[in-house]
């Protein structure tokens, strides 16, 4: 066992699948340039050594390099694409929803596109071009599996398992939460380090998980959220709250079952999401919720979510747009009647 951030944790994920499978490289802007950083995060660092002529760089092209991914995946090859910053995943979205989500439907499953598409989000002061959470605009595409990383076990976990799919799979990785040292340091980074295996493990793609386990109202949250569901989880400890908290990890498809039944032992919900309430992941977790487990809720769901504006720059708006683990508490404590 050996304790690692998740940034570490996907970089060996990365080349103990480069390793297995000889059809595995990686591809995107600065991944493997010399004396670089290994990618904005430091994921691909010292790949390109390992690995000569399969970690490729490319020119500053999201949609072009999505669709050489595509291409060779459908061809049998197994890409890791590496989108710098996941907005930049609006340049590349023809070919991802059109192209990689649609061609196993098109071709009558003869045709497969065994592709991962990595992408950091999240709100770390870069401003509104920079911190966006785009999860949510793509868990509605039929075709994709999208799932989004808290610890560094389940990024390299669901990394491997990612590789070995046959379908396209989406990975969303927090900024705050890589564990990136040196010049990648991020102010105002959350722990997400994990105990890693030594040998080969992988972690469901369709499953969520239970991160502490309660009694009173369950807290469903993914990413950055998670740990501050968590955080506020122990704050409502010691005022006599018992919640119970999820980390969603899978956002398509959506594990009801483990969903459920928290749902039907705590009867009160809420749902914490760092994008914007308006039409995010909530929103459809919420409807799937009153869809499958309505009659056991005792109260209405809440959700706990971004202001509807683009993401501040400046640090005293963006703490101010994002939820903490105050607002998780509060809405908590409001849906107990405490």
């Amino acid at each position: 066992m050996k304790r690692q951030g998740i940034a570490e944790a996907l970089r060996d994920g990365i080349a103990e699948e480069m390793t297995r499978d000889e059809r595995v490289f990686c591809i995107g802007e600065d991944i493997g340039v010399p004396g670089g950083w290994g990618g904005a995060f430091t994921v691909t660092l010292g790949l390109a050594e390992k690995f000569p002529g399969r970690i490729i760089d490319t020119p500053i092209a999201e949609l072009g390099f999505t669709g050489m991914a595509v291409g060779a995946a459908m061809m049998g090859m197994r890409p890791i694409a590496d989108m710098q910053y996941g907005d930049f995943l609006f340049l590349a979205s023809d070919q991802l929803i059109n192209n990689a989500a649609k061609m196993r439907y098109m071709s009558g499953g003869t045709v497969k596109v065994p592709m991962v598409m990595r992408a950091p989000i999240g709100a770390t002061g870069r401003g509104s071009q920079h911190a966006q959470s785009m999860e949510r605009y793509f868990t509605g595409v039929p075709g994709l599996k999208v799932v989004a990383v808290s610890t560094a076990y389940d990024a390299k976990g669901m990394l491997k398992a990612a590789v070995r799919d046959d379908n396209p799979v989406m990975i969303f990785e927090h900024k705050l939460l890589y564990g990136s040292k040196g010049a990648r340091a991020e102010p105002g980074a959350v722990d997400a380090t994990s105990e890693i295996p030594d040998g080969d493990y992988t972690v469901p793609l369709d499953r969520a998980a239970v991160r502490r386990p309660g009694t009173d109202v369950t807290v469903l949250g993914w990413l950055l959220m998670a740990h501050f569901a968590a955080a506020a989880a122990g704050t409502l400890a010691a005022e006599g709250i018992s919640a119970e908290v999820i980390d969603v990890r899978s956002l398509s498809p959506i594990d009801y079952e483990t969903i459920g039944e928290s749902v039907r032992k705590t009867g009160r919900v809420v749902i914490v999401e760092e994008g914007p309430k308006t039409g995010g992941v909530s929103a459809e977790i919420c409807a799937g919720i009153m869809e499958r487990f309505g009659d056991h809720l005792q109260a209405p769901v809440v959700r706990v979510a971004s202001a509807d504006v683009p993401v501040p720059f400046t640090p005293i708006l963006e703490n101010a747009y994002r939820p903490d683990a105050a607002r998780i508490a509060q809405a908590c404590r409001d849906l107990a009647g405490r």
